[in-house]
């Protein structure tokens, strides 16, 4: 897990699980990103995880969106915060579109963002208008968590960042060379990239050579 602190000195850790899968702990609250049961290994018992008081889920692929980790991770406060599609299919969820803000608590607010495929023949896998990256503000800690999409136009308006995860597996994401376009736009202080799948870790590092970002290897294949 990794640390940071937020303006006011509050904590937030972040705990890789998988592939797009993680637990950012902001003070005591437990904010579950994408999380799955076997959509992607290893297989993980979320009923052995801390109750969420947040669920953020970016669409309804089965390697992000898991109806069984949600039931489990879920108490009578949580709040699910997510697309329409996964809203229907779960029949639940605070629905958010791209450029939809939410505030969750006094100090942690959501931002809904772009997250699509840009590449001829890769569009049908996750198309514009559909799906969500997300911001969020901790306390003034801004988190960037880019979802499944390519280096689109868009992340030239994602501002200011202090940490951010970007996926990196074509055809379903990007290729190295768009991450590295992706994280020139972005500029984020600290980048996780994940959903990295097959691609060599060799391949993202030396793509990102240069940038004075800090990048984080974790466990996000």
């Amino acid at each position: 897990m990794d640390t940071f602190k937020t303006q006011s000195g509050k904590t937030v850790t972040i705990t890789p699980i998988k592939h797009a899968s993680m637990e950012i702990n902001f003070g005591g609250c437990i904010i579950q990103v994408d999380p799955v049961v076997d959509g992607a290994l290893p297989k993980t018992d979320y009923s052995q995880w801390p109750k969420a008081d947040i669920i953020l889920i970016t669409h309804d692929h089965y390697d992000h969106f898991d109806a069984n980790a949600v039931a489990d991770l879920c108490k009578p406060s949580t709040k699910i915060v997510t697309n329409a599609s996964t809203a229907d299919i779960l029949g639940t969820g605070m629905v958010m579109a791209n450029g939809d803000t939410l505030r969750l608590a006094d100090d942690l607010v959501v931002h809904a963002v772009a997250a699509y495929n840009t590449t001829p023949g890769h569009t049908q896998f996750h198309p514009k208008d559909r799906d969500n990256g997300f911001i969020l503000e901790a306390d003034g800690l801004r988190i960037y968590i880019a979802g499944d999409t390519e280096d689109i136009e868009e992340m030239k308006e994602v501002k200011d960042i202090d940490v951010a995860f970007l996926p990196c597996n074509q055809p379903y994401t990007m290729t190295p060379a768009q991450l590295r376009h992706a994280a020139d736009m972005v500029k984020p202080r600290v980048l996780y990239p994940y959903h990295y799948g097959d691609t060599p870790v060799d391949a993202m590092t030396e793509a990102l050579d240069g940038t004075g970002i800090d990048v984080r290897i974790r466990s996000f294949q």
